[in-house]
C-alpha cells in the first residue's frame, strides 16, 4: 500500500503573500507537498470535487468572487470537511473578531505576511503538529 502525505492547502489570491508564505513553509523542510490556490471557486472544487482532504488549509479571507468566509462556512458546515484544520490568513486590522462576527470560527489565525514562529506557533496551538511532517 502507497503511503499517501496530506497536502497543505493555501488557498491565498495575492501572489505576493502567497510566494512569502510557501518560501516560509520551505524553510522548516516541510515533506508535505504544497497546494496553492488562488481563487475561492476553484479552491471549493478541489475540496469538494475530489476525496482529497488537506493537513492543513491556510485560507485568506478576502477574495473576490468568493471569499474566505464562504469557504470557512461550507467546510465547517460539511460532516466530511469540518474536521480539517484551518488557519486563516488576517490583517492586524481584521483580527480574529472579524471572522467570529460571521457567525463562524477557525481553528487558528496567522497575521499577514506570515512567518515561520507564528505558523508554527499556530500548528502548536491547535494539537496538530503530527500532520505537518518535516523531513530531518
Amino acid at each position: 500500500m502507497e503511503n499517501h502525505i496530506p497536502v497543505l492547502l493555501l488557498i491565498e489570491d495575492d501572489p505576493d503573500d502567497a510566494e512569502l508564505t510557501i518560501f516560509t513553509l520551505r524553510k522548516y523542510n516541510l515533506v508535505n507537498p504544497i497546494v496553492h490556490i488562488d481563487d475561492g471557486e476553484k479552491a471549493l472544487d478541489f475540496l469538494f470535487g475530489s476525496d482529497e482532504n488537506p493537513a492543513l488549509i491556510l485560507l485568506d479571507l478576502k477574495m473576490p468572487r468568493i471569499d474566505g468566509i464562504h469557504i470557512l462556512k461550507k467546510l465547517k458546515g460539511d460532516p466530511q470537511k469540518k474536521g480539517i484544520p484551518v488557519i486563516a490568513l488576517i490583517s492586524s486590522k481584521e483580527g480574529k473578531n472579524y471572522v467570529k462576527s460571521f457567525d463562524v470560527e477557525a481553528d487558528g489565525y496567522i497575521v499577514k505576511p506570515v512567518d515561520q514562529k507564528q505558523f508554527f506557533g499556530a500548528v502548536s496551538e491547535m494539537g496538530i503538529a503530527s500532520r505537518i511532517l518535516t523531513a530531518p
